[in-house]
C-alpha cells in the first residue's frame, strides 16, 4: 500500500494532491474556524459538522456556511475559492449551555436572502429550529426530552417538504416531525403501524396530532446515520449493530440489507444517480453496495482506523456515451497518476486493458467517491466497469481503481438481470421493486401502509407535498468487541415488538450480507493523504473545491483544478510550520 512505509515524510500534512484531472490545492485563506483560530480542545465534544445552503440570492455570492465547535454554532457567509474568509463577522453565533450541538440541516426548499430554516440536533436529545439570518428561534422540539433522551445523531428534512423532517438518535429510535406541530406535554403513547424483519413502525396516539408523527424501532443497536436517495423515495440507515438497511420510504418496505466486515457502520451516502450505496464504519473499510442487485460489489482498503464520513462526488462522476475520454492522456500522465507501487510497464497495460475493455462499450461509467476517517487521512477512490459489470472478465491489471483478489467473481454475480432486488440477502424480506431513476412512475401506486397511516390519525400529511412521507428507522443491534463505547440503552418504553433473533456474525460472512474478503474486488484509493493533525469529521463535495473539516474545528477549502484564482497559489507556506508540499 502506498500509505505505507515510514519516515518523517508520512507524518506530515499534505496541502495538495494530483489525480487524473490536475492539482487539487488546500486554500488557507478560506479556512474557516472560530474567530481567534485557536485549535479546539476536542477532547470528550461531539464531532465537528458542516451544513451548507445556497440563498439564490442575485449577489453571486449566496453560500452559507454553518458549522458547530463544541458548544459553539456558527453561520458565515462562506466565500469559498473566491475570497478569503473573513472570520471576525458571523452572521449569527450561538453558544449552548448543559449541551452541545450535534448535527444541523437546512431547508434547501423554503431557504431565501431574507431567511432560512436550519435544524439542529442535540447531545440532550432536544432538536431546535433556529433562522441565523433573522437570528430567531423558532421553536424547541422534545424540549422536555419525553420523546428521547438520547444523543441526537442524524437530523435531516425529508426532501420535497417544507415541514417534516427525521431526526435518529444513539438509542436507535428515529422520528418524522413536522414543524407545525408541537410535541406535546406528556410522554407520547403508540400505536403499531407496521412491523417486518427486525423493525417495527408506530403511530402516536392522540387526540389531536402532536409529534412525533412516526417512531421506527430496529434492532438495539445506536442508528449513526442515514441518508436519503436523490429521489427521496428511499431511506439508507446504518447502525452500530453493523448493518445497512434500505427502506422505501412510501410503503414503509425494507428493500434490502448489508451487513459490515465487523464493527459497527457510521457513515453512508447514494450515488448521484441512487443505483450504489457507500458505507464506512469501523472495519477501517469503505464498501460499495448495489441498490439494484442488494449485494455488496466491491470493498476499499485505505484508511488505518475508523472511516466517519463517505461521499461521492457528482462533479466528478461520469456517465458518458461513445468514446470514454475520461481515461485519455500520455502514458507518461498515466503512469505518474497510478499509485500503491504499481510498476510502469504494469500501469501502461493497465490502462491499455482499460481501454480495450470499453471500447466496444457505448457507455463510459466512471464514480468518484471520497472518505475520511479518524487516521486524519483523505481517500479518493473511483468505481469503474470492471466493478460495476462484473459479469466482464476481471483483469489482473487496472486502471485508476485498482482491484486485488480480482480473480473470484463478486458474491451472487450469476448474470442475472439487474432488475431483480429480490436476488439479494438470504432472508426473503418484502422489498419494492421500483428502483429511485423509475419511482416517478410509481407515484400513483402507494402501498396500502400509507393508507394505514392516514387513517391512524396522521391524515394531516397526506394534504403535504408528495414527498412529505413519513418513516422512521432504526438498526438491530449486534454487540461486538469492536463496537464503540457510547451505544446508550434501549429507549425506556420497550414495545417489545421488534423480532429479538440475533444473527451470528459467523454465519452471515461468506453469505451475500457479507461476503469474505476473497470474494469481492478490493479497491485501492487513487490518494490517501493525511490532511489534519485531529480525526476529520466532514467531506463535501462542492462544484470548485472540496470541503474538509477535522475536530480541532478548522474547515478547510481544497481548490478543484482549473477553479482557483492565481492569487491563491502563492504563500502556501503560511498554513502551518512544517507542513509538506506534496505534489502526489
Amino acid at each position: 500500500m502506498a500509505t505505507e512505509g515510514g519516515g518523517k515524510e508520512m507524518n506530515e500534512i499534505k496541502t495538495q494532491f494530483t489525480t487524473r484531472e490536475g492539482l487539487y490545492k488546500l486554500l488557507p485563506h478560506s479556512e474557516y474556524s472560530r474567530p481567534n483560530r485557536v485549535p479546539f480542545n476536542s477532547q470528550g465534544s461531539n464531532p465537528v459538522r458542516v451544513s451548507f445552503v445556497n440563498l439564490n440570492d442575485q449577489s453571486g455570492n449566496g453560500d452559507r456556511l454553518c458549522f458547530n465547535v463544541g458548544r459553539e454554532l456558527y453561520f458565515y457567509i462562506y466565500k469559498g475559492v473566491r475570497k478569503a474568509a473573513d472570520l471576525s463577522k458571523p452572521i449569527d453565533k450561538r453558544i449552548y449551555k448543559g449541551t452541545q450541538p450535534t448535527c444541523h440541516d437546512f431547508n434547501h426548499l423554503t431557504a431565501t436572502a431574507e431567511s432560512v430554516s436550519l435544524l439542529v440536533g442535540f447531545s440532550a436529545g432536544q432538536v431546535q429550529l433556529i433562522d441565523p439570518i433573522k437570528k430567531e428561534t423558532s421553536k424547541l422540539f422534545n424540549e422536555e426530552r419525553l420523546i428521547d433522551k438520547s444523543r441526537v445523531t442524524c437530523v435531516k428534512w425529508v426532501p420535497g417538504s417544507e415541514s417534516l423532517f427525521l431526526v435518529a438518535h444513539s438509542s436507535g429510535n428515529m422520528y418524522l416531525y413536522n414543524v407545525e406541530h408541537t410535541c406535546g406535554t406528556t410522554a407520547p403513547h403508540y400505536q403499531l403501524l407496521k412491523q417486518g424483519e427486525s423493525f417495527a413502525v408506530h403511530t402516536c396516539k392522540s387526540k389531536s396530532t402532536r409529534n412525533p408523527l412516526l417512531k421506527w424501532t430496529v434492532g438495539e443497536g445506536a442508528l449513526n446515520e442515514f441518508a436519503f436517495s436523490p429521489d427521496g423515495k428511499f431511506l439508507a440507515c446504518v447502525s452500530q449493530d453493523g448493518f445497512l438497511r434500505v427502506f422505501n420510504f412510501d410503503s414503509v418496505e425494507l428493500h434490502g440489507t448489508m451487513k459490515s466486515y465487523f464493527g459497527g457502520l457510521l457513515c453512508v451516502c447514494w450515488s448521484p444517480d441512487g443505483k450504489y450505496i457507500v458505507t464506512g464504519g469501523e472495519d477501517d473499510l469503505v464498501t460499495v453496495w448495489s441498490f439494484v442487485d442488494c449485494r455488496v460489489i466491491a470493498r476499499g482498503h485505505g484508511h488505518k482506523s475508523w472511516v466517519s464520513v463517505v461521499a461521492f462526488d457528482p462533479y466528478t462522476t461520469s456517465v458518458e456515451e461513445g468514446d470514454p475520454m475520461e481515461f485519455s492522456g500520455s502514458d507518461e500522465d498515466f503512469q505518474d497518476l497510478l499509485h500503491f507501487g504499481r510498476d510502469r510497464a504494469n500501469s501502461t497495460q493497465s490502462r491499455l486493458s482499460k481501454r480495450n475493455s470499453t471500447d466496444s462499450r457505448p457507455v463510459s461509467v466512471t464514480y468518484r467517491f471520497g472518505s475520511v476517517g479518524q487516521d486524519t487521512q483523505l481517500c479518493l477512490w473511483d468505481l469503474t466497469e470492471d466493478i460495476l459489470f462484473p459479469h466482464q472478465p476481471l483483469s489482473r491489471a487496472r486502471t485508476h481503481t485498482n482491484v486485488m483478489n480480482a480473480t473470484s467473481p463478486p458474491a451472487g454475480s450469476n448474470g442475472n438481470s439487474v432488475t431483480t432486488p429480490g436476488n439479494c440477502a438470504p432472508p426473503p424480506l418484502p422489498r419494492s421493486n421500483s428502483l429511485p431513476h423509475s419511482a416517478v412512475s410509481n407515484a400513483g401506486s402507494k402501498s396500502s401502509v400509507m393508507d394505514g397511516a392516514i387513517a391512524s390519525g396522521v391524515s394531516k400529511f397526506a394534504t403535504l407535498s408528495l414527498h412529505d412521507r413519513k418513516e422512521r428507522h432504526h438498526e438491530k443491534d449486534h454487540k461486538r468487541n469492536h463496537s464503540m463505547g457510547h451505544i446508550s440503552s434501549k429507549s425506556s418504553d420497550k414495545l417489545n415488538l421488534v423480532t429479538k433473533t440475533k444473527t451470528d456474525p459467523a454465519k452471515t460472512l461468506g453469505t451475500p450480507l457479507c461476503p469474505r474478503m476473497e470474494d469481492v474486488p478490493l479497491l485501492e484509493p487513487l490518494i490517501c493523504k493525511k490532511i489534519a493533525h485531529e480525526r476529520l469529521t466532514v467531506l463535501i463535495f462542492l462544484e470548485d473545491c472540496i470541503v474538509t473539516a477535522c475536530q480541532e474545528g478548522f474547515i478547510c477549502t481544497w481548490g478543484r483544478p482549473g477553479k482557483v484564482p492565481a492569487e491563491h497559489f502563492c504563500r502556501q507556506e503560511d498554513r502551518m510550520p512544517g507542513v509538506l508540499q506534496d505534489q502526489n
